[in-house]
């Protein structure tokens, strides 16, 4: 099997990283093109035998699988220059959420794709969400399960919870590792214990909660009771923090689907202009 990357930034070198680091394909398979092609050449001396593509086209070609790793409003480039080589047989995967199925499938003659990755599958856990379009097989759908179980848990899911999922499981590593850094920040500034201290005892915390959460079968409810005693320290604080951020996630998931809606409606009239839309 070859497998092909357009753009190798940020989540398109983690998966990469990920899937060679797995077994789950080796530098062989892989052929990668970028933007920036100094970048493709790095990667290729971090994976000797993965070859560096001249041209988004060349890393298609011959590709069974290619993965679409590119901001929002650089698909129209990429996908105009794709779709006079891409054939029926082979499998796009976007990673790019305000980018719809139904959209490639009107601009791409192949079978379609999307997923969500998250910062997790670099350590080869934590979730993948998976949407399929209507061209894909059952045999596809084992194919990339089977590819993506090397480096996390595929989850299929609905195309239309695709911003609140990407919330909890893309965004999510980065809005618990912000709490945790608050966490830290305060501990130092009222007590003075040294932060490389702070850092490690709570990460080890964290990493902790989350195996309860999992493996132990805990719910959060079921946590903050197993560890909160009535009146003791625990909960006092519970309640503080109850009080306090009350309403604050509700605040992050509007912010995240405003957002999300801005890029729905700009990558809609990128590709089909704005009456498309009605505007």
């Amino acid at each position: 099997m070859n497998v092909g990357f357009i753009g190798i930034g940020s989540m398109g070198s983690l998966l990469i990283d990920s899937f060679i680091g797995s077994g789950a394909l080796k530098p062989s398979q892989i052929t990668a093109s970028n933007r920036t092609i100094s970048k493709a050449k790095i990667l290729a001396e971090r994976h000797p035998g993965l070859l560096v593509a001249a041209s988004n086209r060349e890393a298609a070609f011959g590709s069974d699988i290619v993965f679409l790793c590119i901001k929002p409003l650089e698909f129209k480039k990429v996908i105009e220059e794709l779709r006079g080589t891409l054939q029926p047989h082979q499998i796009i995967v976007s990673i790019t959420s305000p980018v719809l199925l139904s959209q490639l499938e009107d601009w791409l003659p192949c079978k379609v794709a999307k997923i969500i990755p998250s910062i997790t599958n670099y350590l080869f856990c934590g979730a993948t969400l998976c949407m399929f379009g209507r061209r894909i097989t059952d045999a596809d759908k084992h194919l990339l399960n089977s590819m993506l179980s090397h480096i996390s848990t595929p989850l299929a899911i609905e195309e239309q919870h695709t911003r609140i999922v990407s919330d909890l499981s893309s965004c999510g590593p980065a809005f618990m590792a912000f709490v945790l850094q608050k966490f830290i920040d305060a501990a130092v500034e009222e007590t003075g214990i040294p932060r490389d201290e702070a850092l490690i005892i709570a990460s080890a915390m964290l990493s902790g909660t989350g195996q309860l959460l999992t493996e132990g079968g805990m719910t959060p409810e079921t946590l903050q009771s197993r560890v909160a005693v009535p009146g003791g320290i625990t909960a006092k604080a519970l309640a503080l923090l109850d009080r306090e951020l009350d309403g604050v996630f509700n605040a992050v998931i509007r912010a995240t689907h405003a957002k999300y809606n801005e890029d729905l409606e700009h990558v809609a009239v990128s590709l089909y202009g704005k009456e498309v839309n009605g505007s």
